[in-house]
């Protein structure tokens, strides 16, 4: 699917049959052009030779019919992977790529140890979406919540990032409520104080999973040039000026940050009423193990026990390797 061709292909006809194009493709989910009925049949032939709306993928589906997972191959022959996760209350989210492969190299994380390619563009990050709402519109259903969670680090891609967030925002487009998308990062300052100067009202996630920086520089490298301080730092002016919460991702590795001291020097840093805490269990990608219930259960009750709002990750897709940190286009 190729939308960057449509200015010039386009360019002898009136602005508005671009706009109808384009609310074929983003908004009513065509995935033929005989389905733009609207159009001239003459305009419908020129798009066909021209502009492809296909999607080059394969879909797997997990055994419980919950978790779709799509790996995509771009134009260019390099792939990526995106989620779809059908909720028990209706809601179907999707989680996408912002870059093929990732710069960032987190131990625990299958996309990490692939390396960095380059980043998406605004329709790579786009068909991902698409590609899932053609889906469920054969369910009489659409994808209501996208989380910017898959390969890659948003803040790295964030022009591109926010121009899709806005088109996938936008009323003409597919319609997604700001506050149904969310943008992680592994704590890019730059990006986090770009992000609070914007007008839309999305969710940001930190994924943190250390509470020191000895621990997490081991396991995320990133946190060299982003220690904890300067990210706290960073979420405090956020939340000054947003007034909206902020998600601490935090993956339990068994033996490595879930222990009972790792939970108080956690709930010393992410206390008061704008952080929240989601407690992830490792999904194995290598050479770490998930933490035990047990440990779990004892991490989750110090965090209440010290006031902090926790919840813990339902896990999905962990059987077609599309659950958190497993993408790595396999």
């Amino acid at each position: 699917m190729n939308v960057e061709k449509l200015d010039d292909i386009l360019k002898d006809f009136p602005a508005y049959r671009k706009k109808q194009v384009l609310a074929y493709m983003f908004k009513n989910f065509v995935s033929d052009f005989d389905e733009m009925t609207s159009l001239p049949k003459d305009l419908r032939e020129i798009l066909k030779k021209n502009c492809s709306l296909e999607i080059n993928s394969d879909m797997y589906i997990s055994d419980d019919l919950e978790t779709y997972k799509s790996l995509i191959t771009l134009s260019d022959g390099k792939k990526i992977e995106a989620v779809l996760m059908k909720h028990d209350d209706k809601r179907n989210t999707v989680c996408v790529s912002s870059q093929v492969g990732c710069p960032v190299g987190c131990e625990f994380c299958a996309t990490g140890r692939m390396g960095f390619t380059r980043n998406l563009t605004v329709d790579e990050i786009l068909l991902q979406v698409v590609l899932f709402e053609r889906l469920l519109k054969k369910e009489n259903s659409r994808v209501t919540n996208v989380v910017f969670m898959g390969m890659g680090e948003p803040m790295f891609n964030y022009e591109n990032v926010m121009s899709a967030v806005r088109l996938l925002n936008s009323k003409g487009f597919f319609g997604i409520a700001a506050r149904h998308i969310s943008i992680s990062t592994s704590g890019i300052v730059g990006g986090i104080k770009r992000l609070m100067e914007e007008k839309l009202q999305i969710n940001l996630a930190i994924s943190f999973h250390a509470p020191t920086d000895e621990k997490r520089s081991k396991i995320m490298p990133i946190n060299k040039n982003f220690g904890i301080s300067a990210i706290v730092s960073a979420l405090k002016e956020y939340i000054l000026k947003t007034k909206r919460r902020v998600m601490i991702e935090y993956i339990l590795i068994d033996h490595i940050n879930d222990f009972e001291a790792d939970a108080y020097k956690l709930a010393d840093i992410v206390k008061g009423d704008y952080f929240f805490v989601n407690l992830i269990p490792y999904n194995p990608t290598g050479e770490f193990k998930p933490s035990f219930s047990e440990r779990v259960k004892k991490f989750k009750e110090i965090l209440k026990g010290r006031g902090i709002t926790v919840t813990q990750r339902y896990r999905f897709g962990r059987g077609i390797k599309a659950a958190c940190g497993q993408l790595a286009v396999k």
